[in-house]
């Protein structure tokens, strides 16, 4: 009984500086990643917005007769004016990332499914077959395999340690887990800050190009005399048009915010559970002789 409550799989304490030093080179190439994929996503919206939307052929007398042909809808996004960039750029960003996300996530998974593998080294356990239980890992590859196959030959490796008592070797085991989750984790969880930031930043900008629109709404109802009908429907148009591409990107970004968070939350309790078995299983395997030594 002390042995299984001295096993905390959902435990997850600061690793130490060693295998800290992994997480900080790889979030150094994601956030190298992140800054080209924006710059290259606002450039392209950019092109988009002035080449495409902002064609004269789209408008009725041109460009400068500031009418969109009917039912041309690019045409009647270009007329949200400066902040319509800004917000394709985090639309597009948020895309990329999510088609990013969605890649690595498939990745750590492995080749197969992730409850079958892990029902499979639970089995392999209960027979004692750690050699049977590696090539499981082989064969998965993967974040939850590469973990695993950390703890399984951690658990090889203190099955011929006789130095240590039980509670020093479960404790190995269960620190080998601990760091190799701490440096898997990182690479399940970069970009995903961005995401969520867009997710807040992208309706408070949609709601800046709603201010600017109606300001121009209003500035044309204040006009002495008749007021200018054409430049109050254009600024309106120009805020609810800002206005819906905020609320959608947004929208976006917290759906694939918490998909991917989702995802992870089954990857991380996947580890905890074959974690938590391999730990268990060594420590019924190797209690009596850690008691009698």
């Amino acid at each position: 009984m002390e042995q299984k409550n001295a096993v905390n799989p959902s435990a997850r304490p600061a690793a130490s500086a060693a295998p800290t030093a992994a997480p900080a080179k790889s979030s150094g190439g994601a956030s190298l990643f992140s800054v080209i994929v924006i710059i290259l996503a606002f450039i392209l919206s950019e092109i988009i917005f002035h080449v495409v939307m902002g064609d004269g052929s789209r408008f009725k007398g041109g460009l400068n007769a500031n009418d969109p042909l009917p039912g041309d809808y690019l045409a009647t996004m270009y007329k949200g004016g400066v902040i319509v960039p800004f917000l394709m750029t985090m639309f597009l960003c948020v895309i990329t990332f999510c088609i990013e996300r969605a890649l690595t996530i498939s990745r750590a998974k492995g080749s197969k499914s992730i409850e079958s593998f892990v029902r499979g080294v639970r089995q392999k356990l209960n027979t004692n077959d750690i050699n049977g239980a590696i090539a499981l890992c082989d064969q998965q590859k993967g974040s939850v395999a590469n973990v695993v196959r950390a703890g399984l030959k951690k658990y090889q490796e203190m099955g011929r340690e006789h130095t240590m008592n039980t509670d020093q070797r479960v404790l190995a085991i269960q620190k080998e887990i601990e760091e190799s989750t701490a440096l898997e984790l990182p690479m399940l969880e970069k970009n995903l800050v961005i995401i969520s930031t867009i997710a807040s930043v992208a309706t408070l900008v949609g709601l800046l190009g709603t201010v600017f629109g109606m300001i121009k709404a209003f500035q044309a109802l204040a006009q002495a005399g008749n007021p200018d009908a054409t430049a109050l429907a254009s600024g309106i148009s120009e805020a609810l048009i800002n206005t819906a591409l905020g609320i959608g990107t947004s929208a976006l970004a917290i759906i694939g915010y918490n998909y991917f968070t989702s995802k992870i939350d089954e990857l991380t309790y996947s580890i905890d559970e074959a974690g938590f078995s391999i730990i268990q299983t060594f420590a019924a395997q190797h209690g009596a002789k850690g008691q009698e030594s």
